[in-house]
C-alpha cells in the first residue's frame, strides 16, 4: 500500500520558483502553511474598502507607524501571506530588505468577502500561531468589523463584532478611532 505525501514548501522555495518562472510575475498566489494558495480576484468594494482603510489610518500616523497595504508578512519559515493593510513599526529602510514579521506588526487587517472562510479558518489561526497581536477581519458581506486579540496556537482568545455605530481601535493606538459605518459605506451611501 502507498502512502501519499505532501511538500511543503519553504519561503525560499517559494521564491525560487519566481525567480525561476515557475510561478508567473502575474500570479496571484500566497504561501501559507507550506502550501502555495492562489487568491481570488480583488472586487470594487473589496479594493476600495482597502483603499479607505489605507487613508484612514496614514493620515493619523505622525511616524508612530507605517501603512503597509497589499503586502507580505514573514510569519514563519512556511508561511508568508499576503495581507491586506497592516500597521508596522517604522523601519529605516522601509522594509527594503526584508519583509515585516510578526513583531514588527501592531496590527493587521484582512478585507474579506468571497474569502471570509479562508481568513477566518486558516490565515486567523496561522496569524494567531506567529503571535500577531491583534486582526481585524473586515467582513463585507455582514459589514461588520471582527477584532481578534490575545494570539494564542489555535488562533485568537478574544473576539468583537463591531457594526454599524461602533468604533474599532487599534489596540496599539487607542486615540485612533475607525468609524464602523463609515469605512462599510458603499458608493454615495451616507454613513
Amino acid at each position: 500500500m502507498s502512502v501519499l505525501t505532501t511538500h511543503r514548501f519553504t519561503v525560499e522555495d517559494y521564491y525560487r520558483m519566481a525567480e525561476t518562472g515557475v510561478l508567473k510575475p502575474e500570479a496571484r498566489v500566497e504561501l501559507l502553511d507550506g502550501e502555495i494558495v492562489d487568491m481570488m480576484p480583488i472586487g470594487p468594494f473589496h479594493a476600495g474598502t482597502t483603499n479607505r482603510l489605507n487613508r484612514l489610518f496614514n493620515v493619523p500616523s505622525k511616524g508612530r507607524w507605517l501603512v503597509a497595504a497589499q503586502n507580505p508578512v514573514r510569519l514563519s519559515e512556511h508561511s508568508e501571506p499576503q495581507s491586506d493593510l497592516m500597521l508596522v513599526k517604522p523601519a529605516l529602510d522601509d522594509y527594503t530588505r526584508r519583509h515585516p514579521g510578526p513583531d514588527d506588526v501592531f496590527l493587521l487587517i484582512e478585507v474579506a468577502d468571497t474569502t471570509l472562510t479562508y481568513d477566518r479558518s486558516r490565515k486567523l489561526p496561522a496569524y494567531g500561531r506567529a503571535g500577531i497581536p491583534e486582526v481585524w477581519i473586515v467582513n463585507l458581506p455582514e459589514r461588520k468589523v471582527e477584532v481578534y486579540r490575545e494570539p494564542h496556537y489555535l488562533g485568537y482568545a478574544f473576539k468583537l463584532e463591531l457594526r454599524e455605530g461602533d468604533q474599532a481601535e487599534p489596540q496599539a493606538f487607542p486615540d485612533v478611532k475607525v468609524d464602523v459605518a463609515s469605512l462599510l459605506r458603499v458608493g454615495g451611501e451616507r454613513p
